[in-house]
């Protein structure tokens, strides 16, 4: 593999050192978190905790609720049902089960503060555990309520990227790798900056394995403001360390790229950062993009995000690339 040599700074490295890639295993997943599996960490870490409900999908966190939601109320039934059928006045069931779905309900009611008064809890035992019921349900909901708040007041950047990074015309006879990016909300991004970092195995003279890391040039590193699409282009000219590389020697040295954007959101009044990571695997060689927007009847650009990826195969050799 031929790759044209650079110094090497050891604050691109990502944090992650020397440490080669193995088994196309990406330094980075997709979702720009790094893709490290850590152990031997306690179960019961409240600060890691915190941040798993902060920063999990919307799927997972509705479903750990609601499971939560379910189990306790479960439990509290059956605690109920321990004090026996007659513990809870207003019931109407002539079954176990029935006297079950009874404490249930009766549950969800008391957790909540609802209090329908339809069932009344009889007897010490059964009107404490229900006062402790409904202690601990303010304290749930409460939590409930900062978590929720939490996801939602967390300043995050929502930023699409095309699927593949591409090999494509650049200029009139020239070429570059490029990928293309939008804002998936309608908010603002203002002073955007693109950082791009290049990394591959290389094998030493004494035969070890270890990882090298290069920034790269882009054509534009920042821009004022994010209205449509932009269009990242890294130059393969004579001062690019990839100029002489090939799609085999990519894919041999399990290449990548990292990417590294950092914006203003105006509505939070507060930096936000997005990262991604394409693989070799993800390089397309001789293609160009499709555009991305229109214009509608009334002359109004009209931006399909769906198109964000879109690409038709194009041969370099046409521009004078062998």
């Amino acid at each position: 593999m031929t790759l044209k040599k650079r110094n090497i700074n050891p604050e691109d490295d990502l944090g992650f050192g020397p440490q080669p890639v193995l088994k196309n295993q990406p330094l980075m997943n997709k979702d720009g978190s790094p893709n490290v599996r850590r152990i031997g960490l306690p179960f019961f870490n409240t600060a890691n905790n915190y941040h798993t409900l902060i920063t999990m999908s919307w799927a997972k966190f509705w479903a750990l609720v609601l499971s939560c939601y379910l189990v306790v109320n479960i439990i509290f039934a059956c605690i109920y049902m321990s004090f026996g059928a007659n513990s809870l006045d207003g019931t109407s069931g002539n079954s176990q089960f029935a006297h079950f779905m009874d404490a249930l309900f009766f549950s969800a009611q008391t957790i909540s503060t609802v209090g329908y008064g339809h069932i009344s809890p009889r007897g010490m035992g059964t009107n404490s555990v229900a006062a402790l019921e409904s202690m601990l349900g303010l304290l749930a909901f409460a939590l409930a309520t900062g978590l929720l708040y939490g996801r939602f007041s967390r300043p995050s950047a929502q930023i699409l990227y095309s699927k593949n990074i591409l090999v494509a015309p650049y200029l009139e006879k020239g070429r570059g790798v490029m990928f293309r990016l939008a804002n998936l909300r309608r908010n603002m991004l203002i002073d955007l900056e693109i950082e791009i970092i290049f990394s591959y195995n290389e094998t030493t003279a004494d035969g070890k394995t270890i990882r090298r890391f290069y920034p790269l040039e882009v054509e534009r590193r920042k821009v004022s403001v994010l209205t449509l699409n932009w269009t990242i282009v890294h130059p393969l000219d004579e001062n690019s360390p990839l100029i002489d590389m090939s799609k085999e020697d990519m894919i041999k040295s399990e290449a990548g790229f990292a990417i590294l954007l950092r914006a203003f959101d105006d509505t939070f009044s507060q930096t936000v950062h997005s990262r991604t990571q394409y693989q070799a695997h993800e390089i397309i060689w001789g293609a160009k993009f499709k555009p991305v927007f229109d214009r509608d009847d009334s002359g109004r650009i009209v931006l399909d995000l769906s198109k964000i990826s879109d690409h038709t195969p194009f041969d370099l050799e046409k521009v004078g690339v062998d």
